[in-house]
């Protein structure tokens, strides 16, 4: 007999009971539990990223139990239950799906040889989600602030991947590059403009968080430069994680096959060895 989604809630349910359940998880919060969440969430990234499918499902499974946590808690402060989270979500899909299901119902279907273009299906994804967002604000009796076209965009994602969807959606409204050829541009600019913050801290005459600023100004560029040339910055930066640890890794094992301690080299030895590792991996792609 397989366990089930309920199975799973009567468990959480068993773990947060506050007499017979786990001290740990009795004690959690909804923040608390968040850096569990990423973590879980960059777990499952990084087994897909490793094709590691072996190991996929039970990442998957440690995420979807973030999800049955929060709405444990929901459930016990009386704002939501794991029911009512997947009930507002089909909701959603089958509303931002008009596409799919015509008739706004999750019965309803469309005609196969009627099926509407991707440029209507986007067109009709982002009125659709504009819309919400506008009646969310409204809902929101809390705020007075102007209803702005980048509303939605969650401050906690990474900020690289913050960038990116802040640029495409000030993209949608006009507000961008016309080619990436001014791009390139802006990328020296802001190098130079990093240089001049770094030199005049370094000479007392200006501050870190200046260095900050231009830092941060430089990378925003370099992630509009990897949304023209359609790359996701985020994978890129993985991809090249990844490579430096090859590479570092390989620099330790040659070393140890050498019977060499690697604190005890000069950089300039460390580096032959690199562009060595470098020079195979040429030749074997």
């Amino acid at each position: 007999m397989n366990y089930s989604i309920d199975d799973l809630k009567v468990l959480m349910a068993r773990l947060r009971d506050p007499e017979t359940g786990c001290p740990w998880d009795t004690r959690q919060t909804f923040k608390s539990v968040v850096p569990h969440t990423l973590e879980e969430a960059h777990e499952v990234a990084d087994a897909i990223e490793r094709e590691d499918y072996d190991n996929l499902e039970d990442e998957l499974g440690d995420l979807l139990f973030q999800v049955i946590f929060y709405a444990q808690i929901g459930a016990e402060e009386g704002r939501f239950s794991l029911d009512t989270v997947v009930d507002k979500l089909v909701r959603k899909l089958v509303r931002r799906h008009p596409h799919v299901f015509p008739e706004g119902t999750l019965e309803s279907r469309i005609d196969p040889d009627n099926r509407p273009n991707e440029a209507w299906i986007k067109e009709s994804w982002e009125r659709i989600k504009a819309e919400e967002r506008a009646q969310k604000h409204v809902e929101n009796s809390q705020t007075a602030a102007t209803p702005s076209r980048l509303d939605g965009i969650a401050r906690a994602l990474p900020a690289m991947v913050r960038a990116e969807k802040l640029q495409k959606r000030a993209s949608r409204h006009g507000f961008d590059w016309p080619d990436i050829e001014p791009v390139f541009d802006k990328l020296h600019e802001e190098i130079d403009e990093l240089k001049e913050a770094w030199q005049a801290a370094q000479s007392g005459q200006g501050g870190h968080d200046a260095v900050e600023d231009e830092l941060g100004d430089l990378l925003f560029v370099c992630v509009n430069l990897g949304r023209f040339m359609k790359v996701n910055p985020e994978q890129a930066v993985g991809r090249t994680n990844h490579k430096f640890e090859a590479r570092f890794r390989a620099i330790e094992q040659a070393l140890e096959r050498e019977g060499r301690s690697f604190d005890d080299e000069t950089l300039e030895a460390l580096d032959e060895i690199w562009q060595s590792v470098k020079g195979v991996e040429k030749k074997s792609g």
